[in-house]
Formats: C-alpha cells, structure tokens, sequence
C-alpha cells in the first residue's frame, strides 16, 4: 500500500490572510499612535483594539519602532496610489500635474492621521539618514522627471532645471499641508489647488518682469 502523506502541523499559510491581518495592525495602530503618541502607546492597546494578544502582533512586527515605522511607510505608500490612480484619468500630460496637486492636497485633507505620524517621526526618530516621507518621495522623483523632460521637449515648459521644477512643486505642496493642518484650512480644496497651479503654471510676475529677472539673472552668471 502506499504510504499516505504525512500533513505539516500548523495552520497553512494564507498570504492574503496575512496582508489584511498586516492592515488591519497597521490601520489600528494608525490611529493608536496619532491619539497617545510613540511614546504613550502600548502594543497590547493595540492588540485589545484588534481583539488579539500582543503576541499575535509581535508576528508581523518584531518591536514597537517597526509597526509604527511600517505606519508611515503605509500612509505615504497610500498617498502615492491615490495620486497615480487619480492621474490615470487623463492623458495630457500637463493636466496630469494638475490632477495630482489636487490629489495630494486632499489626501492630506481627509486623512490628517497621516500628517500627525510624520510629525511623531521626525520628533521620535531624529536620528534617521532620511525620514520616510523623503524616501518615498526619492524613490518616485523619477518618473515625475520623465514627465517633465516630455513637456520641455514639447516646448510646453519651458527649458529649465528639471529638478528644479519637480523640488519647487513638491516643497510647495508639502509646505501647504502642514499650515493647514496647523493654522486649519480656511478655503475649499479646489480654490487652494488653483492657487498653487497658478503660481507653479503662470509664476507672479509680468512677461516684461520675467524677461527683466531672467536678464539679470545671465548676467549675473556671466560675471561668476
């Protein structure tokens, strides 16, 4: 007769299983970390929140800095989807930028927990290379890159420093969502959005002052 196969003891392993279980630690301990603090939160708040014990998240994260590293690492993972997504629907590639400043901004808007968490970073974790916010924001400059040499090529930006213009754009955005957050935001979403694409799209100045700043600004160049 033939030997029957002996089974492996344990549960099988179950990814998908895994990631909601991973999401749903991440999504409790979100809101955890926002409302005590690092400091202030104990893994087994977390742990009777999601109705488990400590153990059970000790399984996907091995020390409290790692869950609460892996919550920031999720909150900018789902601001970058949510920007993508919300780019695919349109094709040009100018109201792409467009569509992804709005994005951005209501992200923020509507998930302040986030904003929150990259305060307690930098507060927490000041001995980090780079904060995560950074790091992702690195680890994507690339294909915002690629987007605006395709706009200087087709003469619809005008030639200049690429990552001048994506450094300008981004620092601006990042700039207006902590002043919201901080001071409150005291217009609609889309009124903001405009005034930052004004600002990044048609500048402040007159075209007789631009030409004005641009020659002074050659000609300082050539006397260095």
């Amino acid at each position: 007769m033939k030997a029957t196969p002996k089974r492996a003891r344990g549960r099988p392993k179950d990814a998908a299983l895994a990631t909601r279980r991973r999401e749903e630690i991440l999504e409790v301990a979100t809101r955890v970390f926002v409302t005590s603090g690092y400091p202030g939160t104990d893994l087994q708040v977390v742990g009777d929140e999601l109705g488990v014990a400590k153990g059970t998240i000790y399984r996907y994260f091995d020390a409290k800095e790692a869950l609460f590293l892996a919550a920031v690492d999720r909150a900018i993972r789902r601001l970058r989807d949510q920007i993508y997504a919300d780019m695919t629907q349109v094709a040009d590639s100018v109201e792409q930028v467009a569509v992804a400043t709005r994005s951005y901004l209501a992200f923020f808007d509507a998930h302040p927990e986030c904003i929150e968490l990259l305060i307690q970073e930098r507060a927490e974790f000041r001995d980090r290379k780079k904060p995560t916010y950074f790091e992702h924001r690195e680890a994507n400059i690339g294909r915002w890159h690629e987007l605006f040499r395709g706009l200087v090529a087709a003469g619809r930006v005008r030639d200049m420093p690429i990552r001048d213009i994506t450094d300008a754009i981004s620092d601006l955005l990042y700039g207006t969502i902590f002043t919201n957050y901080f001071a409150g935001r005291k217009e609609p979403l889309e009124v903001q959005a405009q005034r930052v694409l004004n600002g990044v799209f048609c500048g402040i100045l007159s075209e007789g002052e631009r030409r004005r700043f641009q020659g002074v600004r050659c000609k300082e160049g050539q006397s260095q």
